[in-house]
Protein backbone atom coordinates (compact mmCIF):
# COMPACT_ATOMS: atom_id res chain seq x y z
CA UNK A 1 0.00 0.00 0.00
CA UNK A 2 1.05 3.61 -0.44
CA UNK A 3 2.64 5.34 2.54
CA UNK A 4 1.25 8.34 4.39
CA UNK A 5 3.29 10.93 2.52
CA UNK A 6 2.20 9.56 -0.84
CA UNK A 7 -1.46 9.57 0.14
CA UNK A 8 -1.27 13.11 1.47
CA UNK A 9 0.82 14.45 -1.43
CA UNK A 10 -1.40 13.04 -4.18
CA UNK A 11 -4.59 14.10 -2.38
CA UNK A 12 -3.25 17.63 -1.89
CA UNK A 13 -2.38 17.82 -5.59
CA UNK A 14 -5.85 16.56 -6.52
CA UNK A 15 -7.44 19.04 -4.11
CA UNK A 16 -5.51 21.96 -5.57
CA UNK A 17 -6.57 20.99 -9.09
CA UNK A 18 -10.21 20.63 -8.00
CA UNK A 19 -10.23 23.88 -6.06
CA UNK A 20 -8.53 25.87 -8.81
CA UNK A 21 -10.73 24.36 -11.50
CA UNK A 22 -13.86 25.09 -9.50
CA UNK A 23 -12.73 28.64 -8.85
CA UNK A 24 -12.12 29.28 -12.55
CA UNK A 25 -15.14 27.47 -14.00
CA UNK A 26 -17.88 28.14 -11.43
CA UNK A 27 -19.11 31.06 -9.30
CA UNK A 28 -17.13 29.72 -6.31
CA UNK A 29 -15.26 32.30 -4.28
CA UNK A 30 -11.60 31.72 -3.39
CA UNK A 31 -12.40 30.58 0.20
CA UNK A 32 -15.10 28.20 -1.08
CA UNK A 33 -12.70 26.74 -3.64
CA UNK A 34 -10.08 26.40 -0.91
CA UNK A 35 -12.56 24.41 1.19
CA UNK A 36 -12.87 21.89 -1.66
CA UNK A 37 -9.10 21.56 -1.83
CA UNK A 38 -8.82 21.03 1.93
CA UNK A 39 -11.62 18.45 2.02
CA UNK A 40 -10.08 16.53 -0.87
CA UNK A 41 -6.74 16.45 0.95
CA UNK A 42 -8.44 15.34 4.16
CA UNK A 43 -10.32 12.62 2.30
CA UNK A 44 -6.99 11.43 0.98
CA UNK A 45 -5.90 10.36 4.46
CA UNK A 46 -9.30 9.65 6.03
CA UNK A 47 -9.37 5.87 5.35
CA UNK A 48 -6.27 5.52 7.52
CA UNK A 49 -8.39 6.44 10.52
CA UNK A 50 -8.15 2.71 11.28
CA UNK A 51 -4.37 2.64 10.86
CA UNK A 52 -1.80 1.86 13.51
CA UNK A 53 0.44 4.48 11.90
CA UNK A 54 0.86 7.17 14.53
CA UNK A 55 1.32 10.02 12.02
CA UNK A 56 -1.87 9.25 10.12
CA UNK A 57 -4.20 8.68 13.03
CA UNK A 58 -2.77 11.60 15.04
CA UNK A 59 -3.29 14.04 12.17
CA UNK A 60 -6.77 12.73 11.33
CA UNK A 61 -8.08 12.98 14.88
CA UNK A 62 -6.44 16.36 15.42
CA UNK A 63 -8.27 17.69 12.38
CA UNK A 64 -11.53 16.06 13.49
CA UNK A 65 -11.10 17.59 16.94
CA UNK A 66 -10.56 21.06 15.48
CA UNK A 67 -13.63 20.67 13.27
CA UNK A 68 -15.70 19.54 16.26
CA UNK A 69 -14.57 22.61 18.22
CA UNK A 70 -15.54 24.94 15.36
CA UNK A 71 -18.90 23.23 14.94
CA UNK A 72 -19.52 23.22 18.68
CA UNK A 73 -18.74 26.92 19.00
CA UNK A 74 -21.13 27.77 16.17
CA UNK A 75 -23.93 25.67 17.64
CA UNK A 76 -23.51 26.79 21.23
CA UNK A 77 -22.93 30.52 20.76
CA UNK A 78 -26.64 31.33 21.16
CA UNK A 79 -27.08 29.14 24.24
CA UNK A 80 -23.99 29.52 26.42
CA UNK A 81 -21.82 32.30 27.73
CA UNK A 82 -18.34 32.75 26.21
CA UNK A 83 -16.70 31.10 29.22
CA UNK A 84 -19.00 28.10 29.06
CA UNK A 85 -18.36 27.77 25.33
CA UNK A 86 -14.60 27.65 25.95
CA UNK A 87 -15.06 24.87 28.51
CA UNK A 88 -17.44 22.93 26.25
CA UNK A 89 -15.15 23.24 23.24
CA UNK A 90 -12.19 22.15 25.34
CA UNK A 91 -14.14 19.06 26.33
CA UNK A 92 -15.01 18.41 22.69
CA UNK A 93 -11.37 18.65 21.65
CA UNK A 94 -10.17 16.27 24.35
CA UNK A 95 -13.05 13.86 23.75
CA UNK A 96 -12.47 13.63 20.00
CA UNK A 97 -8.68 13.87 19.96
CA UNK A 98 -7.97 11.39 22.73
CA UNK A 99 -11.07 9.43 23.81
CA UNK A 100 -12.50 8.78 20.34
CA UNK A 101 -9.03 8.10 18.97
CA UNK A 102 -8.47 5.45 21.64
CA UNK A 103 -11.81 3.81 20.79
CA UNK A 104 -10.92 3.61 17.11
CA UNK A 105 -7.52 2.13 17.86
CA UNK A 106 -9.12 -0.48 20.08
CA UNK A 107 -11.92 -1.66 17.82
CA UNK A 108 -10.89 -0.88 14.23
CA UNK A 109 -8.94 -3.14 11.87
CA UNK A 110 -6.72 -1.65 9.19
CA UNK A 111 -8.14 -2.02 5.68
CA UNK A 112 -11.47 -2.94 7.18
CA UNK A 113 -14.75 -1.07 6.70
CA UNK A 114 -13.08 2.35 6.43
CA UNK A 115 -11.25 1.22 3.31
CA UNK A 116 -14.45 0.85 1.30
CA UNK A 117 -16.79 2.69 -1.05
CA UNK A 118 -19.54 2.49 1.55
CA UNK A 119 -17.43 4.38 4.07
CA UNK A 120 -16.60 6.99 1.43
CA UNK A 121 -20.31 7.44 0.75
CA UNK A 122 -21.15 7.78 4.46
CA UNK A 123 -18.41 10.34 5.07
CA UNK A 124 -19.44 12.32 2.00
CA UNK A 125 -23.07 12.42 3.12
CA UNK A 126 -22.06 13.43 6.65
CA UNK A 127 -19.91 16.25 5.28
CA UNK A 128 -22.73 17.47 3.05
CA UNK A 129 -25.27 17.39 5.88
CA UNK A 130 -22.94 19.19 8.30
CA UNK A 131 -22.12 21.87 5.72
CA UNK A 132 -25.77 22.48 4.90
CA UNK A 133 -27.31 22.23 8.36
CA UNK A 134 -24.58 23.49 10.70
CA UNK A 135 -22.57 25.86 8.52
CA UNK A 136 -25.56 27.15 6.53
CA UNK A 137 -23.84 26.68 3.17
CA UNK A 138 -25.85 26.66 -0.04
CA UNK A 139 -27.13 23.31 -1.25
CA UNK A 140 -24.80 23.42 -4.26
CA UNK A 141 -21.70 24.12 -2.17
CA UNK A 142 -22.66 21.55 0.48
CA UNK A 143 -22.93 18.83 -2.16
CA UNK A 144 -19.65 19.99 -3.72
CA UNK A 145 -17.88 19.73 -0.37
CA UNK A 146 -19.26 16.25 0.23
CA UNK A 147 -18.12 15.13 -3.23
CA UNK A 148 -14.68 16.65 -2.63
CA UNK A 149 -14.25 14.47 0.46
CA UNK A 150 -15.41 11.41 -1.49
CA UNK A 151 -12.94 12.23 -4.26
CA UNK A 152 -10.06 12.40 -1.80
CA UNK A 153 -11.12 9.08 -0.26
CA UNK A 154 -11.27 7.44 -3.69
CA UNK A 155 -7.76 8.72 -4.42
CA UNK A 156 -6.57 6.99 -1.25
CA UNK A 157 -8.27 3.70 -2.09
CA UNK A 158 -7.02 3.67 -5.68
CA UNK A 159 -3.46 4.44 -4.58
CA UNK A 160 -3.54 1.49 -2.20
CA UNK A 161 -4.69 -0.78 -5.01
CA UNK A 162 -2.09 0.55 -7.43
CA UNK A 163 0.65 -0.10 -4.89
CA UNK A 164 -0.61 -3.67 -4.60
CA UNK A 165 0.51 -4.32 -8.18
CA UNK A 166 4.25 -4.96 -8.51
CA UNK A 167 5.01 -3.89 -12.07
CA UNK A 168 8.72 -4.67 -11.72
CA UNK A 169 8.17 -8.20 -10.51
CA UNK A 170 4.99 -8.53 -12.60
CA UNK A 171 2.99 -9.89 -9.71
CA UNK A 172 -0.03 -8.94 -7.65
CA UNK A 173 0.46 -8.63 -3.90
CA UNK A 174 -1.81 -10.29 -1.38
CA UNK A 175 -3.15 -6.88 -0.34
CA UNK A 176 -4.77 -6.37 -3.77
CA UNK A 177 -8.54 -5.92 -3.47
CA UNK A 178 -8.53 -5.05 0.23
CA UNK A 179 -8.86 -1.28 -0.25
CA UNK A 180 -11.14 -0.50 -3.20
CA UNK A 181 -14.15 -2.61 -2.22
CA UNK A 182 -17.86 -2.04 -1.64
CA UNK A 183 -17.64 -2.90 2.08
CA UNK A 184 -15.71 -5.11 4.47
CA UNK A 185 -16.88 -8.57 3.41
CA UNK A 186 -15.47 -10.11 6.59
CA UNK A 187 -17.72 -7.97 8.81
CA UNK A 188 -21.10 -7.51 7.08
CA UNK A 189 -22.60 -6.20 10.31
CA UNK A 190 -20.43 -3.08 10.02
CA UNK A 191 -21.75 -2.51 6.51
CA UNK A 192 -25.35 -2.76 7.74
CA UNK A 193 -24.59 -0.21 10.48
CA UNK A 194 -23.08 2.19 7.94
CA UNK A 195 -26.11 1.82 5.69
CA UNK A 196 -28.38 2.63 8.62
CA UNK A 197 -26.31 5.72 9.45
CA UNK A 198 -26.36 6.83 5.81
CA UNK A 199 -30.14 6.44 5.69
CA UNK A 200 -30.47 8.42 8.92
CA UNK A 201 -28.64 11.34 7.26
CA UNK A 202 -31.10 11.61 4.37
CA UNK A 203 -33.53 14.01 6.13
CA UNK A 204 -30.61 16.34 6.89
CA UNK A 205 -29.29 16.50 3.34
CA UNK A 206 -29.80 19.47 0.99
CA UNK A 207 -32.27 19.25 -1.91
CA UNK A 208 -31.20 16.80 -4.61
CA UNK A 209 -31.48 18.96 -7.79
CA UNK A 210 -28.25 20.90 -7.00
CA UNK A 211 -26.43 17.55 -6.83
CA UNK A 212 -27.64 16.63 -10.32
CA UNK A 213 -26.63 20.08 -11.54
CA UNK A 214 -23.20 19.68 -9.97
CA UNK A 215 -22.66 16.27 -11.57
CA UNK A 216 -23.70 17.59 -14.98
CA UNK A 217 -21.31 20.53 -14.66
CA UNK A 218 -18.52 18.22 -13.52
CA UNK A 219 -18.97 15.83 -16.42
CA UNK A 220 -19.04 18.76 -18.87
CA UNK A 221 -15.79 20.15 -17.46
CA UNK A 222 -14.19 16.69 -17.60
CA UNK A 223 -15.04 16.38 -21.29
Amino acid sequence: MADFRTHLGVAVAGGVLLGFGGWQATPLSAPEAASLAVLTAFGGILPDIDSDNSHAIRLIFTLLAVLSVVGGALLLQEWLSPGAIVVACGGLYIGVRYALSAVFKRFSVHRGIWHSLLAALLCGLATTAASYQWLSQSAWLAWAQGLALVLGTLIHLLLDELYSVDLVGTRIKRSFGTAFKLFDYREPGNAVLMLVLAAALVPWLPPWPPLRELLVQGSALWR
